[in-house]
C-alpha cells in the first residue's frame, strides 16, 4: 500500500503548493478539504493542516473534528492550522499588533527541535496572517521565534504534533524544504519512495487488477495527459485498449490529422472520428462558458458511447484526468464555489453503461510528463502545451460558429508556429489566442474596417494551478501582430494578456 500524508485544505492559497513540495520530496500526498476528511489507515504516515483566508476566531471559520487525528499522526500546522491547534487547545489567539506579511527572519530556534534540524538562527521565512498565537498551551512549548512573532513555532508536549506561523512551501522560505524534509523524514518516517518507475510499477499492476480482461475506450486528444493514460492502460491490458481521437471541430489548425500522424505506431489501436457537425448544432446559440462546456462534454459522451457500442462489450471508459481537475472541480467550500466544470470531471451519464477508469487522477501536469518520461514516449508529445479538453470552444468568447472557429485557427496558427521558429514554444508552459466578442474601429489602406479583436495568451507554470504571464520580446509581439492582421480575415486588432493566475484563470472561460 502506498505510504502518503494527508494535506487538510482550509482554503490556502498555497495548499496545492505544499502538495508539490511534499512530491518534489518523493513522497506522496492527497489534498481533502477540511469538511470531507478521508478516514486515515495505515498508510497515513502524517497529516498538514494548511493556511487559510479564515480567523480562527470567524463565526464560521473552519473547525474539522481532529479527535482521530491528534496524537494518533504527526501533525504540521501551517499558519491557520497552527492557530487552530493552539486555539483547540485554549491557547490565546489574536490580531497581531504588526503587520506579519512577506519576508521574516528567525531570531530564536530551537536547538533541539527534530523539526529546525539544520536550521538556524537567521534564517528568511514567509509570513502571511493576520492573526498570531499570543500564548501557547500549557502543554505546548515553544520552538522558534522572530523579531515580532513571539511564537513562530510550537511543538505540543508528548505528540509528534508542531505548529509554524509561516509558511514552509514559499521559495522565499529560504529552508522551507529541509523543515518539510525534517518532517517527512525524521518525523513521519517516510521512506521517500514516490519516484515515476514505483508509480508507473504500482499504477501497471493496480490497472491489472482492476481491468483484468475488459476492454477499455479512451478519448485522445493529443495532449499529454491522455496520451500518458492511453500508454499505462496500455501497458496493462494491451489490445484490449481502444482509442478514439474526435474531430469536434473545435480543434487547432491541422490538429486532427497531425495528430493522428504522431500517435501511428504507437499500438493504441486509434480510430479518428468526424463529429464537428454534431457538436456545432448543440452549441448553437450558446454564449455562457458553463453551457459550452456542459455541450461539449455531453457530445463527447455521445460519440464515445456510440463508437464503444461498435466495438462490442466495452466495459470502461479511460481518461486523462489531472489532480488540478479535480482540485478545481471540488471546492473547501462545496461545489456551490467551484471555478468552473471540467469535461472528465463527475461522472457518466445512467445512460452510458461504463465505468471510469482515471489513472492519472492523483498528478499534476509535470508529474505526468516525468511518467511520460518514464514510460518511453516521445518528447514532441511530452513536450506539447496543454490544450483545453472543450477545445477553442472556450477561447471563443461568446457563441460558436464555424467561421469564428477558422478566424481563430488561422490566428493561433500564426501565433504557435511564430513561438517555435523563434525557439520560445519551449519557454512557455500554455499559449493560445482569444476571439472576443467584441469589434473595434480600424484602418486598412484608405478604408475604416469594423473587424475582430483577439487577444494572445502565453504563461509559464509548473502545473496550471498558479501561473504568471510570459514576458515575451516586444518585437516578436509586433511581429505576431502584424502577421495576424495582415493574413487573418477579419481580424484588425492584436492584444497581450498581462493577467497572472490567481486571480484570473489562464483560460477566459
Amino acid at each position: 500500500m502506498q505510504e502518503m500524508v494527508i494535506v487538510i485544505d482550509f482554503g490556502s492559497q498555497y495548499t496545492q503548493l505544499i502538495a508539490r513540495r511534499l512530491r518534489e520530496l518523493n513522497v506522496y500526498c492527497e489534498i481533502h478539504p477540511f469538511n470531507s476528511i478521508p478516514s486515515l489507515n495505515g498508510s497515513v504516515k502524517g497529516v498538514i493542516l494548511s493556511g487559510s483566508p479564515y480567523s480562527v476566531k470567524d463565526k464560521d471559520a473552519p473547525d474539522p473534528d481532529l479527535s482521530g487525528i491528534s496524537g494518533f499522526y504527526p501533525i504540521l500546522g501551517v499558519c491557520y492550522g497552527a492557530q487552530l491547534l493552539a486555539n483547540n487547545s485554549k491557547g490565546e489567539i489574536g490580531p497581531s499588533d504588526t503587520r506579519e506579511y512577506g519576508r521574516a527572519n528567525l531570531s530564536f530556534v530551537e536547538s533541539n527541535s527534530v523539526l529546525f534540524k539544520g536550521i538556524s538562527s537567521g534564517s528568511q521565512v514567509w509570513m502571511s496572517h493576520g492573526d498570531t498565537i499570543k500564548s501557547l498551551p500549557d502543554s505546548f512549548e515553544k520552538i522558534a521565534s522572530t523579531k515580532d512573532v513571539e511564537i513562530a513555532g510550537f511543538k505540543i508536549s508528548d505528540e509528534l504534533s508542531f505548529g509554524i506561523q509561516f509558511h514552509p512551501e514559499v521559495f522565499h522560505s529560504t529552508d522551507g524544504t529541509t523543515l518539510l524534509k525534517n518532517f517527512l523524514v525524521d518525523i513521519c518516517k517516510c521512506s521517500q519512495d514516490w519516484t515515476p518507475d514505483a508509480f508507473v510499477a504500482t499504477a501497471v499492476s493496480e490497472l491489472k487488477d482492476t481491468l483484468g480482461s475488459d476492454k477499455v475506450v479512451l478519448g485522445l486528444s493529443g495532449g499529454v495527459d491522455s496520451t500518458v493514460a492511453a500508454v499505462l492502460i496500455k501497458k496493462a491490458i494491451g489490445d484490449n485498449l481502444n482509442c478514439i481521437f474526435v474531430d469536434n471541430g473545435l480543434l487547432r489548425k491541422n490538429e486532427f490529422e497531425d495528430v493522428l500522424r504522431q500517435y501511428h505506431g504507437m499500438g493504441l489501436n486509434v480510430k479518428g472520428v468526424n463529429a464537428k457537425d454534431k457538436f456545432y448544432r448543440e452549441l448553437e446559440g450558446l454564449s455562457d462558458p458553463e453551457e459550452k462546456r456542459k455541450a461539449i462534454g455531453k457530445v463527447f459522451i455521445d460519440v464515445f458511447d456510440e463508437e464503444s457500442k461498435k466495438l462490442g462489450d466495452v466495459k470502461w471508459l479511460g481518461q486523462g484526468t489531472i489532480y488540478p481537475d479535480v482540485i478545481e472541480s471540488v471546492s473547501v467550500k462545496g461545489p456551490s464555489a467551484t471555478i468552473k466544470s471540467h469535461h472528465n470531471v463527475g461522472g457518466l451519464p445512467d445512460y452510458m453503461n461504463l465505468k471510469v477508469v482515471e489513472p492519472l487522477k492523483a498528478l499534476f501536469k509535470d508529474e505526468v510528463r516525468r511518467i511520460g518520461a518514464s514510460l518511453g514516449i516521445d518528447p514532441a508529445l511530452l513536450g506539447r502545451h496543454p490544450f483545453p479538453g472543450p477545445g477553442l470552444g472556450i477561447r471563443i468568447l461568446g457563441d460558436i460558429t464555424p467561421e469564428k472557429v477558422h478566424i481563430l485557427q488561422e490566428v493561433d496558427y500564426i501565433f504557435i508556429n511564430s513561438l517555435k521558429k523563434e525557439g520560445l514554444y519551449d519557454e512557455v508552459w500554455q499559449a493560445g489566442a482569444m476571439l472576443l466578442p467584441v469589434q473595434s474601429v480600424g484602418v486598412m489602406g484608405d478604408e475604416r474596417t469594423y473587424e475582430q479583436i483577439v487577444a494572445l495568451r502565453a504563461v509559464s507554470s509548473t502545473d496550471g494551478m498558479t501561473a504568471d504571464w510570459c514576458h515575451l520580446p516586444y518585437e516578436f509581439l509586433s511581429n505576431v501582430s502584424n502577421e495576424i492582421i495582415n493574413k487573418v480575415k477579419g481580424v484588425n486588432r492584436v492584444v497581450y494578456d498581462i493577467s497572472s493566475k490567481p486571480p484570473a484563470t489562464i483560460e477566459w472561460e
